[in-house]
């Protein structure tokens, strides 16, 4: 939550991103199969750009995993081989992370729900949907379900992000606004490097821009992840996300917010706020909870669920909480069907 965290540390802190595995108790032995170190199927959305799919399993029922802001397709590693056994389930690398295309600025969630709108058109995956999305996931998952209600049979949220923070941490949130300035610079010095084609250098400070190697990765992949994160097509992606996120995460849930019945369970992550200043917890703690909330009422089949001994990376520290949600969704969407 503070600068002094090294770059991809900070940005898995802030924003979900578990190839920086420091921020998801990394001591699990399951390793990341080395197929995330290839495209799996680039999807055409028709303008030149490509968004990279990953699917697997079989059923009348598909399952669209959406990652964190900075994470990419690689983030389900754990679940969706367990998903894998009950249904269709496809990840994808939003546009400008993992194998996929850069995408027209900004990188918002207006910009991240047409891209999704697009590949699922242009991938035929099977709707309606069960969506699942973790943190800043959660966010495109619910705006995609306001404006293509059709396209969704159920949604599951992992550890929605709070929202209208400085309500309830006015003293976090002053000083998350001085060091955004700092953030900022921090992330366009990376920009510029990559423009450069420096940040594979042993420069001290520029290794900070891509932190060390995933010990949930073999050396290959994680070559290949260095690889992706040095080109500047990430950081313009990276500043843009964070850039857009500052809005969305300073106002609360909106009003006019409704899912009607769809059925929506919302994960609860235990320790989001472990490493938080005692002075900011409860207050972090308490927009959460509030947050939550508010977005399970959007739903008149809306369920909360807390995650003990999770971090805010629920998919890597307890991949069977979501597996277990997931499940219950798709058992809900089939009975609505009949």
């Amino acid at each position: 939550m503070h600068l002094k965290a090294g770059g991809a540390l900070l940005l898995a802190m802030m924003l979900g991103q578990a190839r920086a595995t420091e921020a998801s108790h990394a001591t699990a032995s399951q390793r990341m199969p080395d197929s995330y170190a290839q495209t799996a199927k680039l999807i055409d959305l028709g303008d030149g750009r490509h968004l990279n799919l990953r699917c697997s399993g079989s059923g009348p029922q598909t399952v669209l995993l959406e990652a964190g802001a900075v994470a990419d397709s690689s983030t389900w590693f754990k679940v969706q081989p367990l998903l894998a056994a009950h249904a269709r389930v496809c990840a994808y690398d939003r546009a400008g992370f993992g194998f996929s295309s850069e995408g027209p600025m900004p990188r918002d969630l207006d910009a991240d729900v047409s891209d999704l709108h697009a590949l699922i058109q242009r991938a035929g995956l099977s709707t309606p949907l069960v969506m699942v999305g973790h943190s800043l996931g959660s966010n495109i998952v619910r705006q995609y379900a306001s404006r293509y209600p059709a396209d969704v049979g159920a949604m599951v949220l992992l550890d929605p992000p709070a929202q209208d923070i400085g309500r309830f941490a006015p003293a976090w949130q002053k000083d998350e606004d001085t060091l955004s300035v700092q953030r900022f610079a921090f992330l366009r010095h990376c920009e510029a490097a990559a423009e450069k084609h420096e940040l594979t250098s042993t420069h001290k400070e520029l290794s900070q821009c891509l932190g060390g190697p995933d010990p949930h990765a073999s050396a290959k992949l994680n070559a290949v992840n260095l690889a992706l994160m040095s080109k500047p097509a990430y950081w313009h992606t990276v500043l843009s996300v964070l850039q857009a996120n500052v809005e969305v995460f300073k106002q609360p849930v909106s009003k006019q917010e409704t899912h009607g019945s769809i059925p929506l369970i919302v994960l609860s992550a235990a320790n989001t706020y472990a490493d938080a200043l005692p002075r900011d917890r409860k207050g972090l703690e308490e927009a959460r909870a509030h947050t939550q909330a508010q977005i399970v009422a959007t739903s008149s089949r809306g369920t909360l669920v807390h995650v003990p001994d999770s971090s805010h990376d629920i998919q890597i520290d307890q991949p069977d909480a979501a597996v277990k949600a997931v499940r219950q969704a798709l058992g809900m969407t089939q009975r609505a069907a009949k």
